[in-house]
């Protein structure tokens, strides 16, 4: 029996995932051995949190009874291949470490590690949505719109050989959530102005409804007063919301002209993007205004990102 062992290593909790299948034989989603959590508790710093993944590892381990040849691992940032430390981690404490060489040492197998929208979008394209869907594609862009905005470009040669994440030259393949989408918009952390992160993420979207309104309010309570018809204020956001992603993602289409995205995270699970949102995106794309990539709803929930990880 081959066994798959993945890690997403997140902001508040560490989930691990140990998946079978037989030599030669198609990995799924059904095959999980254990799936187990833990907190990160990355207040208390690096190494503490380096101390939780190896407790995570030695309870997989004790519960299965089986040893890792390798593990995958899904972070909330980039490891740079130039330096081999970290970066772009919203869990800063990782920023500037050699988290792959020093998880090797302490775990005492090798270590992939992949950005968290990759592992979203591997997972995606090789166990979720995009084979029943799409079974020949060549590339899939995989998106998370929630608390942040991501992406993960996954490349597949020809159809039934291997699918592999790009991780590009400098670790960035698919950062889309950082280009600039709004002119002089608000400022975002990585030191620009108006990223796309700034302008469609959640906190974004209730940023600019609370401006406009000057009420609190949460995006499922937005999404209802658009729905009623009766609040402008929620209508402003709402349009906001797709007007932009149609920008945005006219981007990615024009460069990478995949033959699906997938839309994960809070936001990517509102109705109104894969139909009047790919309006807006026909609006922008250099295709004579029209679309053929397929827009899909992701099948895994919070599991892409460990089992992505797994199959790094």
């Amino acid at each position: 029996m081959q066994t798959y062992w993945g890690v997403d290593l997140g902001g508040t909790k560490i989930e691990g995932v140990v998946l079978s299948a037989e030599h030669g034989a198609t990995l799924s989603p059904d095959n999980v051995l254990i799936r187990k959590r833990i907190d990160t508790e990355a207040s208390q710093g690096y190494d503490h949190i380096l101390g939780q993944i190896v407790k995570l590892i030695d309870l997989l381990k004790a519960e299965t009874g089986l040893v890792p040849d390798r593990i995958g691992f899904g972070t909330p940032g980039t490891n740079n291949p130039a330096t081999q430390t970290m970066k772009n981690c919203n869990t800063t404490v990782l920023n500037g470490k050699p988290m792959k060489a020093d998880l090797a040492r302490l775990l005492g197998v090798p270590i992939e590690v992949a950005n968290d929208a990759n592992c979203f979008a591997l997972a995606e394209a090789t166990l979720g949505s995009v084979p029943s869907e799409v079974p020949s594609y060549q590339t899939v862009f995989g998106v998370i719109m929630g608390t942040g905005v991501g992406g993960g470009v996954v490349i597949r040669p020809k159809p039934g050989s291997q699918a592999f994440v790009l991780n590009g030259l400098q670790g960035i393949g698919g950062e889309w959530g950082h280009n600039i989408l709004e002119e002089n918009g608000y400022p975002c952390y990585c030191g620009k102005k108006g990223c796309v992160e700034q302008v469609i993420s959640g906190p974004a979207l209730q940023r600019f409804y609370h401006q406009i309104s000057g009420e609190e309010r949460t995006m499922k309570e937005i999404m209802q007063r658009y729905a009623t018809g009766t609040d402008s204020f929620a209508n402003q956001t709402v349009d906001r919301m797709l007007e932009y992603f149609g920008r945005a993602i006219s981007t990615i289409i024009n460069v990478l002209d995949p033959d699906a995205i997938v839309l994960g995270g809070g936001v990517g699970n509102i109705d109104l993007l894969y139909t009047e949102g790919v309006e807006r995106v026909k609006k922008y794309v250099f295709n004579s205004g029209e679309v053929k990539t397929r827009f899909l709803k992701p099948k895994l929930g919070d599991s892409a990102g460990v089992f992505g990880a797994a199959m790094l």
